[in-house]
């Protein structure tokens, strides 16, 4: 799997990776979405590492994925910003069209 984050999507994560977080998650977010196969394609901010994380191929900033997850992702991604908030496509449909920036930085529980 590989993510390409556009260069103002990496500034923006950079501006608000505050506390320094040393990765970029890939998450499928099932919160109030009923069953676990409904939810939504996004990303957080993380510093753990954890056994069953993969690592995702990308030249801007180190990113993982939960292994269990990597079926709700496609294997080539695209995070970009637009309107003031982050973008998650891939070459075939949209994942994502809105994920506020300040989202990011809320931490992941079950991830």
């Amino acid at each position: 799997m590989k993510l390409m984050i556009t260069p103002e999507a990496n500034r923006k994560l950079k501006e608000l990776n505050v506390e320094e977080n040393k990765y970029l998650l890939l998450w499928y977010d099932r919160d109030d979405c009923g069953c676990g196969v409904n939810g939504l394609p996004t990303i957080r901010f993380t510093n753990e590492k954890k056994d069953f994380h993969q690592e995702v191929n990308n030249q801007s900033f180190p990113t993982l994925i939960p292994e269990q997850q990597a079926v709700f992702f496609n294997n080539d991604l695209k995070l970009d910003i637009h309107l003031g908030s982050f973008r998650l496509t891939s070459p075939n449909e949209m994942l994502n069209p809105f994920i506020p920036q300040h989202s990011i930085c809320t931490p992941v529980y079950d991830n």
